[in-house]
C-alpha cells in the first residue's frame, strides 16, 4: 500500500510539471509567432519616424528587419522547436495516461490550442498593434538571433545549396525601386478604401513615376511647336510674339530643323522698348532690329532622358525649356519644367492658355469626344480609366498600335474594353476620337 501511494504522489507530480512545461511553451510559442508577425507587419517608415523620436525599442526593430531572411530564420527554428516539443510532452502525457489513444487525443488537443493560443491570438494582435508590439519584443528577439545565428546560418546555407542543385538562384532586387512599388502600392490601397482623394492619389504616383518616364513620354511633338522665323521682318516677328501664347518660343534659320536659338517675350519687349524709345529715329529703328542678337542659346536633351534627371537639370541650370532629340540628333519635340510639373499636379492653365485642360464630357450615347494627340496618361487621369501607356504614348498612336495601320474616318475598334471610333483625320494623323467604355 504505501509502494502505491508513493507511486501516485510521483505520477501527480510529473504530470503537473509535464502540464507546465507544455504551458509555458506554448506562451513562448505565442511569443515567437507574435514577434514573426509584428517584425514583418510593422511600417519601416513609421519605425523610422519612431526611431527619430528617441524609440530605443523602434531602433532595435529596424535593425532587426534589416535582414529579414536572418530574421524569420532564427523565428521559425526557435517556433519549431518549442511546438515539437510540446507536442511530444502531450504526447508523452495523454499516452500515460489513456494508453495508445492517448496519441490521437494529444493531436487534436494540441493542434487546437497552437492555432489558437500560439498562433491565431498573437498574430492577430501583432497585425492590430504591429508597431508597439515590435517595439515591444525587439530586445528579446535581438538576443535570439544572435544565440540561434550559427544555426540559421547552416540552415542558410543548406537552402541555398539545394535551391542551386534545383536551378534556382537568388537575385538581389533593386531596393530603391522595390521601396518605391511599396509606396505607390500604399497610396493606390489606400485610395481604394477611401482614405485618399483621386486627385491626391494622382499628386503622389505622379511624383513617384518621374524616375519611370522619360522626356519623349510628354514632350510636345515637332509637328505642334511653334516657331520663329530669324529671316522674318522685325514687325512679323513681333506680332507673332505677341500674338502667341507661349513665353519662349525656338528660332529657326532657314530650315525648322536648324534651331539657333530660343527666344524670350520678356527679352524681346526690352530689345523693342530700346530700339524705340531710347534710340533716334524711333520707329523706324524697329527695321534694324535682328532677332538672333536677343535669343538665348538653345538647350539640347535626349529623348530618352527621364523625367526626374530632366527635372533636375532644369532647376541647375535655371532654365525652363529645352528641344529634345533623337540619338541621330533630329529634332522631336520640346519639354519645358511646366510640363514635367503637370505630370506631378495635374493641367495648369493661364489667362492666355486655350482652354484644353477641361475634364472630357459624354454625348447621350457615352461617348467622349477626344484629341488623337491626348495623351494616354491625362485621359486615364481626367476618367479614371485604366488605357495601357506602354506602347504609345496618345490615344492616336493607341488606336495606330492596336490597328496596325492608320485607319479611316468610320472605321470602328474595339480593345481594352472600350470603343474607338474614327471621326476625324487630317492626312496621316488621326485630329478625332470617339471613345465608349464598354
Amino acid at each position: 500500500m504505501e509502494n502505491a501511494a508513493h507511486h501516485v504522489v510521483g505520477l501527480d507530480w510529473d504530470f503537473w510539471l509535464t502540464l507546465t512545461a507544455i504551458v509555458v511553451l506554448l506562451v513562448i510559442s505565442a511569443f515567437f509567432s507574435g514577434s514573426e508577425t509584428a517584425l514583418t507587419a510593422a511600417s519601416r517608415g513609421k519605425l523610422h519616424a519612431m526611431a527619430d523620436k528617441g524609440s530605443p525599442g523602434a531602433k532595435r526593430a529596424l535593425r532587426l528587419t534589416e535582414d529579414n531572411e536572418r530574421l524569420i530564420g532564427a523565428v521559425l527554428l526557435g517556433n519549431n522547436l518549442v511546438n515539437i516539443l510540446a507536442a511530444s510532452l502531450a504526447t508523452s502525457l495523454m499516452m500515460r495516461i489513456f494508453g495508445e489513444s492517448g496519441v490521437a487525443l494529444a493531436t487534436v488537443v494540441m493542434t487546437l490550442l497552437v492555432l489558437v493560443f500560439a498562433e491565431v491570438l498573437p498574430k492577430t494582435y501583432a497585425i492590430l498593434r504591429s508597431e508597439q508590439a515590435a517595439q515591444m519584443v525587439s530586445l528579446p528577439v535581438s538576443i535570439v538571433v544572435k544565440l540561434l545565428a550559427p544555426f540559421v546560418l547552416t540552415v542558410q546555407v543548406v537552402v541555398r545549396g539545394i535551391l542551386r542543385m534545383a536551378g534556382i538562384r537568388e537575385t538581389t532586387e533593386d531596393e530603391a525601386q522595390a521601396a518605391q512599388d511599396e509606396i505607390a502600392g500604399a497610396i493606390a490601397l489606400g485610395h481604394i478604401e477611401g482614405n485618399f482623394e483621386r486627385d491626391h492619389r494622382d499628386r503622389l504616383l505622379g511624383a513617384l513615376d518621374l524616375r519611370d518616364r522619360e522626356v519623349e513620354e510628354i514632350m510636345l511633338h515637332r509637328s505642334d511647336i511653334e516657331m520663329v522665323d530669324a529671316d522674318a521682318s522685325p514687325q512679323e516677328i513681333v506680332d507673332q510674339i505677341l500674338a502667341s501664347s507661349h513665353t519662349r518660343l525656338p528660332v529657326f534659320q532657314g530650315n525648322p530643323e536648324n534651331i539657333v536659338g530660343v527666344i524670350h517675350a520678356k527679352n524681346l519687349l526690352r530689345a523693342v522698348n530700346k530700339q524705340v524709345r531710347h534710340s533716334q529715329g524711333g520707329l523706324q529703328n524697329l527695321d534694324d532690329f535682328k532677332v538672333l542678337d536677343v535669343t538665348n542659346e538653345p538647350y539640347f536633351v535626349p529623348e530618352t532622358t527621364s523625367l526626374e534627371d530632366q527635372m533636375h537639370e532644369f532647376l541647375r541650370r535655371r532654365t525652363h525649356f529645352a528641344l529634345v532629340v533623337d540619338e541621330y540628333g533630329d529634332l522631336q519635340g520640346l519639354i519645358t519644367l511646366e510640363d514635367i510639373i503637370e505630370e506631378i499636379i495635374g493641367e495648369i492653365t493661364d489667362e492666355h492658355d486655350e482652354d484644353s485642360a477641361k475634364v472630357p464630357v459624354p454625348d447621350e450615347h457615352g461617348n467622349y469626344l477626344i484629341d488623337g494627340g491626348m495623351t494616354i496618361r491625362d485621359l486615364n487621369r481626367a476618367l479614371d480609366w485604366h488605357l495601357p501607356d506602354e506602347e504609345a504614348n496618345t490615344i492616336a498612336g493607341l488606336v495606330i498600335h492596336e490597328a496596325q495601320m492608320i485607319p479611316d474616318v468610320g472605321q470602328v475598334f474595339t480593345f481594352h474594353g472600350f470603343r474607338f471610333d474614327i471621326a476625324e483625320r487630317d492626312m496621316n494623323k488621326i485630329t478625332k476620337i470617339r471613345i465608349r467604355k464598354l
